[in-house]
């Protein structure tokens, strides 16, 4: 009976970890997760039966697809305990580290001469995935270090919490929501090189948490983390302390994630010995090395609460549910609102509708509140059948890789649907106004206070009801108000790039005001006059002008914004006699007399020249502090025929900085 339950918990634990590990839908909670496992565990131990798929002897998940890769060494998962006198036992009479077990997808980077040679996934801890084409689309991996040996390097790739909301609510109706940040990252690194752009965009961060391997001699795991630190690594924060001290260090860290200080998903704290080399002389059993650190998982802290209703938010078109209860107290917050995720979700709770609903509530890493069971069900869920946001019609989504019903709001000019412009208007490149995410641009699109993008400034008509809303206050809504006042007086490249008219980014709207001015750009909307007479906007850029401008509705509110807006009256530059003017430039790599490549453009701009992005026929010249590189842009240049410049050549010749 015993054996049947254990190979039951395997299949159950081993189809979670696939999803956990493969940024599939969430098939269950860690909370959920860690009760399994402990089950497990001690089913295992008592009857001494272990199957060779368990868990318990298998470190974390074997994706099926892409190149893999063998580690140099194996990447072992660490023996957890949610006991402080377990980590007091381990530490001994040695010094140790405690750092920040943070919540994603570990990640393997090996470095030779300087530069950055491959970065492998996990996988099963013997074999991951080689995803380094991903190598510029992940933030903070340095592409070249001063270290010329032979470097391993193992950390974290985590998406914040922050980033995590941002892009959820931005999702297109193509995408499926993401239950949480780990979630997230592991769906983003599962992407295929076509999808570059995608992996960038979803802000996926490295941080470094070990140094595996260099060639010197450097015994101190602090000193190892200093040398990473050195060499340009982000790193996780990490503290000195010994089994004397240890309590009073995991209470202090533990408080910091309570006090919701941690942007970044932690699921607890490690510790590791000091002393590297006594760390080696361990054993390894099943998939632990004994030695290796001791990973600490905080006991989840369970609330029961009363269904107050459901409320269903609307963004980029999925209507998501909210279970609303009595608020309890959790982790040492209040919590009173906790995310359904889907209709798929809130049928495997079984969750009622009726104010006598029992929910068992967690907050999650102690951070994100989360329904883990209905105790007690009174009455049935109802899915609404009128969009929240604009009344139109609803209809269920089922996703055909996974089964998931969400649901949907069939109007294609909902106004939940322009979330991605909404934050795009309000971005630091447009409106730059501080304090307006895209959760609560959302939040504000469902309560109805904002429609398009003048009513944003009239907000203060709702400043009172504002104050009242969960996680606003005086404070907020006053910097509120003031970010609001302050983005008033803007300059017309960033309205033109906040109005979202397509193939209009900055450098166009840039290039039109310093051609013509604003009154002149106002005289030729008005006129419905083109601009592909100006040089680099071209016929297809004055259409997208033209037919953004003809459309009413996009006119009268351009006539509103105006209205209520100081935009800047920018006059037109001449710069034809600049010692560019003419010339057309593509920048890539690395520059070291220029403060960085934005700063590069900005002279190449400033002396009548221009900047592109790809090389083509209209390019005069590549700037490429690696001139002999094999890159894809110098190849291209060699055909084209096209003279490859280093920045010093550049300076040389044309002037700047350093000039």
């Amino acid at each position: 009976m015993n054996k049947d339950r254990i190979d039951e918990l395997v299949k159950i634990l081993n189809e979670a970890s696939q999803a956990y590990y493969s940024g599939q839908d969430e098939i269950m909670s860690n909370y959920e997760w860690d009760a399994y496992f402990d089950e497990l565990v001690k089913l295992e131990q008592e009857t001494g039966y272990v199957p060779q798929n368990s868990p318990t002897v298998n470190a974390g998940y074997y994706e099926g697809l892409g190149e893999k890769t063998t580690h140099e060494y194996a990447a072992l998962s660490l023996a957890k305990t949610k006991n402080i006198e377990d980590l007091i036992k381990w530490a001994n009479d040695k010094d140790i580290y405690l750092s920040w077990k943070l919540d994603g997808l570990t990640l393997v980077l090996t470095y030779d001469s300087g530069k950055l040679g491959s970065i492998v996934t996990r996988g099963d801890g013997h074999i991951g995935t080689n995803i380094t084409y991903m190598k510029e689309a992940i933030q903070n991996i340095p592409l070249k270090i001063q270290y010329k040996g032979h470097l391993v390097v193992r950390g974290e790739a985590a998406i914040t919490y922050t980033d995590f909301e941002n892009i959820n609510n931005l999702l297109s109706d193509d995408d499926e929501k993401y239950a949480n940040p780990r979630n997230l990252a592991a769906g983003t690194l599962s992407l295929d090189k076509s999808n570059l752009d995608k992996v960038k965009s979803r802000k996926v961060g490295f941080y470094a948490f070990t140094l595996v391997h260099i060639d010197e001699e450097i015994i101190s795991w602090g000193s190892r983390m200093q040398f990473l630190k050195d060499s340009g690594f982000k790193c996780v924060d990490y503290e000195r302390c010994n089994a004397g001290s240890i309590r009073e260090c995991v209470e202090r860290w533990t408080q910091i994630v309570e006090g919701g200080k941690m942007d970044i998903p932690v699921d607890g704290l490690v510790i590791c010995y000091d002393d590297t080399l006594y760390a080696q002389g361990g054993t390894v059993t099943g998939h632990h090395a004994n030695r290796a650190g001791l990973a600490f998982k905080w006991e989840d802290e369970s609330a029961l609460t009363t269904l107050k209703y459901v409320e269903w938010s609307c963004a980029a078109s999925t209507i998501t549910p909210v279970a609303i209860f009595e608020p309890v107290s959790l982790e040492g917050t209040t919590v009173s609102r906790a995310s359904l995720c889907n209709i798929s979700e809130m049928e495997r709770l079984g969750i009622g509708e009726d104010e006598k609903t029992t929910l068992e509530i967690i907050k999650a890493n102690k951070i994100i509140p989360k329904c883990i069971s209905v105790k007690e069900a009174q009455g049935s869920f109802s899915i609404p059948d009128k969009c929240p946001v604009c009344g139109a019609k609803t209809f269920i989504k089922i996703s055909e890789h996974s089964g998931t019903k969400t649901l949907h709001c069939s109007n294609e000019d909902c106004t939940a649907r322009k979330v991605q412009k909404f934050a795009r208007f309000v971005s630091k490149q447009g409106m730059d106004i501080d304090g307006l995410s895209v959760q609560t641009i959302v939040k504000f699109i469902n309560l109805g206070y904002i429609r398009d993008y003048s009513d944003i400034f009239k907000l203060d008509r709702f400043m009172d009801e504002i104050e009242t809303l969960e996680g606003f206050g005086t404070k907020s809504v006053n910097n509120l108000k003031n970010a609001i006042e302050k983005s008033k007086k803007v300059h017309p490249v960033n309205f033109l790039y906040a109005l979202c008219i397509p193939q209009i980014g900055q450098d166009a709207a840039k290039k039109i005001t310093q051609a013509i001015g604003w009154e002149g750009f106002i005289t030729r909307v008005e006129s419905l006059q083109g601009f592909e007479d100006l040089a680099n906007i071209g016929p297809e850029r004055s259409k997208a002008l033209k037919t953004w401008f003809a459309d009413n509705d996009n006119m009268h509110l351009f006539d509103k914004l105006v209205n209520l807006l100081e935009i800047e009256n920018v006059e037109a530059v001449n710069n034809s006699n600049g010692a560019l003017y003419g010339l057309t430039f593509v920048i890539t790599g690395d520059v070291h007399g220029f403060k960085n490549r934005a700063q590069f453009k900005a002279y190449v701009e400033s002396q009548g020249g221009a900047v592109t992005s790809a090389v083509s026929k209209k390019t005069d010249y590549l700037v490429n502090n690696d001139v002999s590189s094999a890159s894809s842009k110098n190849k291209k240049a060699k055909e084209l025929q096209i003279p490859i410049i280093s920045e010093d050549e550049f300076v040389q010749r044309f002037g700047g900085i350093d000039a």
